[in-house]
């Protein structure tokens, strides 16, 4: 279901007057959300801070831009509304890239997370994406338009939510803080959706919309001028990401909710199974550790775990003295992938 009314775009004549995209400067203040290196398939580090007595996840996931349940799932047995004072908070900005081209914006539906890839570095930011009911599209897009102060006009789906619940709904919400898509916004090519800010903050890093994606207004203000008209966004789920960093292998699982219950654990089961049987028949000489495996599985907190790593030599003989060290003689096979469970 779309989360906009694809004749939304007729009446939204404040926003068609802004500058398009590229052509207003961006902002001068210092961005909030790092570039990070990215180091084969890795990039970012975890670190961590100490709460106020009156923090929040809700106001700490606003102000260092992250969603609240990626800081719910990082921080076990700490309650997100009173964490106390001097609580130590882990805060999860290590990242195994999703498998797609790197390139534009990629966001993973599985982790609520939004990749921009640009100067051969990526900034990661948390997004709010659809419910079960109202899911946000597997698609591969592009930016359209940038728009400024939009207005919204809720489309007939979401009128009838409302009425169903004998709730009033205001025919158009004007530019302004009441106004559901924020201060920003950015069009997309896949017909009727957006990537813009909110005016309920809360809602960053869950499930929440009707589809759109939703974006901290401090974050997508800023975000919009960096991005370009035709910017490839790329939609994917993947709840179970491996990568390389060097000669270590990295796993980094999502549940798909605060609670974790069996059924989530099982499914969560066989995609790491699949995807690391796939992942290991391209890459010989890895050794794979079973209980780091069952750490990450267990946890699934989506912070990376190192489950293994790549031997870089495990011939069954040595090689031949006339061989070069770049070499590998012919009679001296690689041994298989040994899985060390």
């Amino acid at each position: 279901m779309q989360c906009i009314n694809r004749v939304w775009l007729a009446v939204v004549a404040v926003s068609l007057l802004m500058p398009q995209l590229g052509y207003s400067e961006q902002p001068e203040s210092k961005p909030r959300v790092p570039s990070w290196q990215i180091h084969d398939d890795l990039a970012g580090e975890l670190s961590v801070m100490k709460t106020q007595y009156e923090d929040t996840f809700a106001g700490i996931g606003n102000l260092r831009s992250l969603g609240y349940l990626e800081l719910v799932k990082a921080n076990p047995g700490v309650d997100p509304w009173l964490p106390g004072e001097g609580t130590q908070i882990t805060l999860p900005q290590h990242y195994v890239l999703p498998v797609v081209k790197r390139e534009g914006i990629v966001i993973n539906l599985a982790e609520y997370r939004l990749y921009y890839f640009h100067d051969g570095q990526v900034s990661v930011y948390p997004v709010g994406v659809g419910t079960d009911d109202n899911p946000s599209p597997l698609t591969d897009a592009r930016v359209t338009m940038r728009l400024e102060s939009p207005a919204w006009y809720p489309p007939a789906t979401v009128r009838a939510e409302y009425e169903a619940r004998n709730e009033h709904l205001p025919r158009v919400f004007p530019p302004g803080p009441d106004n559901p898509l924020g201060s920003h916004a950015l069009l997309l090519s896949e017909k009727g959706y957006l990537i813009h800010g909110t005016n309920k903050q809360f809602g960053v890093g869950m499930q929440v919309s009707h589809g759109c994606f939703r974006m901290y207004n401090e974050d997508i203000e800023r975000f919009v001028y960096e991005v370009k008209k035709d910017t490839s966004v790329q939609v994917v789920n993947q709840p179970v990401k491996i990568g390389m960093k060097g000669t270590e292998v990295w796993l980094e699982v999502h549940r798909p909710h605060e609670e974790y219950d069996q059924a989530s654990r099982n499914r969560l089961w066989r995609v790491v199974g699949e995807q690391l049987e796939t992942f290991r028949q391209s890459r010989p000489g890895l050794e794979i550790q079973r209980r780091a495996i069952e750490l990450a599985l267990d946890q699934a907190d989506g912070i990376p775990r190192m489950i293994g790593e790549q031997i870089t030599q495990v011939a069954s003989e040595k090689p031949d003295r006339d061989h070069s060290v770049n070499e590998q003689p012919a009679e001296s096979p690689v041994e298989p992938v040994r899985m060390l469970f």
